[in-house]
């Protein structure tokens, strides 16, 4: 097998978010990537971003559903990191020149008042730590050709992550019942999709705690302040210049952005 260069990698996936160009999966290269080295190379790949004076918002996760868990054949969602580069401001527009081949799914995000550390971190020790909840859209970016890329190489990629719009309205979480909030997705004023909090690992609490013990296991924490996306309670749906998207959370409140050429 070919040694994974981390280094190199890292840079080859900067570079096609940079250009906006789609590239070949790294795995066509490194078919016996292991996801341990993925996450290697997500790191050098912030590390990247770090040095340019980038800030992170937070780490989001990936793959919360069942169904995608089972697609991917994997036990565990995956993890990646937002920008402040990625931040949009509610209300406020992308340009679809500046993004490969964006999608959009409705989630709900933590913002934390203490820091949560593993193991053994539990849905319940979450929200007792949790200062609000809001709603955001992730914007994914897949940087591979049509798609086409296995589990390490969306890791590696930093999880698709692209944009994000976060909401304004600030919701205590003892005040709902997360798991049974109702989510719409709507373009164009039109609904593409729709679910409830429960779709995330079964409740958008336990997607934290799932973080927050995954990062134990290399001695980090998920830190106060950190805006943390839990992952998609709809599906991902594909955008095009023009279109206006909205998502209402129940007890939430809205959440939207338009999208330009």
């Amino acid at each position: 097998m070919n040694a994974v260069n981390y280094k190199s990698t890292a840079e080859f996936l900067h570079r096609a978010e940079i250009e906006k160009r789609e590239v070949i999966r790294i795995t066509a290269d490194y078919p016996e990537m292991t996801v341990e080295d993925a996450y290697k190379v997500q790191e050098e790949l912030v590390g990247i971003k770090l040095k340019q004076g980038h800030r992170i918002i937070g780490p989001k996760m990936g793959l919360t559903s069942q169904a995608k868990m089972k697609q991917m054949n994997v036990e565990e969602p995956i993890y990646g990191y937002i920008f402040d580069y990625m931040v949009i401001p509610e209300g406020g527009s992308i340009s679809i020149q500046e993004l490969i081949h964006p999608k959009v799914e409705a989630e709900i995000a933590f913002v934390l008042g203490k820091d949560i550390e593993g193991p053994g971190i539990t849905g319940a020790q979450v929200l007792a730590a949790t200062e609000y909840v809001v709603p955001a859209l992730e914007i994914i970016d897949s940087r591979y050709e049509n798609f086409k890329f296995t589990l390490p190489d969306v890791i590696a990629d930093n999880a698709s992550s692209s944009r994000v719009v976060i909401g304004n309205r600030l919701t205590n979480p003892a005040q709902l019942e997360l798991d049974l909030v109702g989510v719409t997705l709507s373009i164009n004023g039109e609904i593409k999709d729709l679910g409830a909090g429960a779709a995330v690992v079964g409740h958008p609490a336990n997607s934290v705690a799932m973080l927050a013990n995954m990062l134990a296991r290399k001695g980090e924490k998920l830190r106060a302040g950190d805006v943390i996306l839990t992952g998609g309670v709809t599906g991902a749906v594909m955008l095009s210049a023009g279109d206006t998207v909205s998502a209402k959370l129940d007890g939430l409140g809205e959440v939207s952005f338009k999208v330009t050429e």
